[in-house]
């Protein structure tokens, strides 16, 4: 199964890429978070201290995070679960004048 991830502004330039496809065994239940740990694991420090809240340990409050254009927070959250061919984007904030 087959899974992109598309970073965005600030965290396309700590990691130095702007989108990756990770592979995940066929069968096995993929989530958000799923994801996110396979992204904290290989990017580390740098990734961390962008998405993850310090304090909490929770993704911030001002990131989104969206599969295939719609928000987690309108589906199950983190516990949104992927099929092969999904895109997870993470997006800061917009905005506008």
């Amino acid at each position: 199964m087959q899974v992109s991830v598309r970073f965005f502004t600030s965290l396309r330039e700590l990691i130095g890429r702007k989108e990756e496809t990770l592979e995940f065994p066929e069968g096995v239940a993929v989530k958000v978070d799923t994801v996110m740990e396979v992204l904290r694991q290989r990017y580390g420090k740098p990734l961390v201290e962008y998405v993850y809240d310090c304090e909490t340990g929770d993704v911030k409050g001002f990131l989104q995070l969206l599969v295939n254009g719609k928000s987690v927070t309108t589906l199950n959250g983190l516990q949104t679960e992927l099929s092969t061919g999904d895109v997870l984007a993470i997006l800061p904030p917009v905005g506008g004048g």
